[in-house]
């Protein structure tokens, strides 16, 4: 039973966002939600995730890239592309105004995740990057909304799990928005020091 879990979650960290794996009495369940598909696996193809050879686990994970379930990486975006994403959603922004942006994650965000988590250094490079270009640019100069949409978007893209927060402060009123992935913020959650309660949480693609 314990290889039979760890082949559960050995198969999770591999599938592609638009994937969930359902634990079944004779094997598992792969729910493909983007095309609306279903595959199934017998529990001694699961359990080869955790115990079975190198040569039969490359076979398992082929035949799921092949049927488009699992994806050999994670997408990864240069630091140039960082900069236009973070243009275009500041336009967004200023165009239709942050309310209606929200709204419009659902249609780039992925509204699932991967079950294995950013690490440290891919969230700090990202962080890092988001707010270079930041803080670089007259045009975005700093603006903590569009930080925050374009590291959430980046994120779900990328099928790691990520949270959007809009919070408030009373004395004095101010408004801020941040993302959280990994127990990392982007931006701070708590710039220059002043805590702001949060009003509202997105993590699935819209509010």
């Amino acid at each position: 039973m314990a290889e039979y879990v760890d082949g559960l979650a050995a198969m999770e960290r591999i599938l592609s966002p638009h994937c969930r794996v359902t634990r079944m009495s004779d094997g598992a369940l792969i729910a493909d939600w983007k095309r609306t598909r279903f595959l199934g696996l017998a529990m001694t193809e699961v359990q080869k995730f955790s115990s079975g050879t190198p040569e039969e686990r490359a076979e398992l994970v082929i035949g799921l890239m092949r049927a488009g379930c699992a994806t050999g990486r994670r997408r990864k975006y240069a630091d140039v592309g960082v900069g236009l994403w973070l243009g275009g959603v500041h336009l967004l922004i200023r165009a239709l105004g942050f309310g209606r942006v929200l709204r419009l994650l659902s249609l780039v965000a992925p509204g699932y995740a991967r079950a294995d988590l950013p690490s440290a250094e891919e969230l700090g490079r990202l962080k890092r990057a988001v707010q270079s270009h930041s803080s670089r640019s007259w045009f975005v100069n700093g603006d903590c909304k569009s930080e925050a949409v374009t590291a959430f978007v980046l994120l779900r893209r990328c099928g790691l799990k990520a949270v959007l927060h809009v919070g408030v402060r009373e004395h004095p009123f101010a408004l801020h928005a941040w993302t959280v992935s990994g127990g990392l913020c982007i931006p701070d959650a708590d710039p220059r020091g002043h805590a702001f309660t949060p009003v509202l949480s997105i993590d699935c693609g819209g509010p």
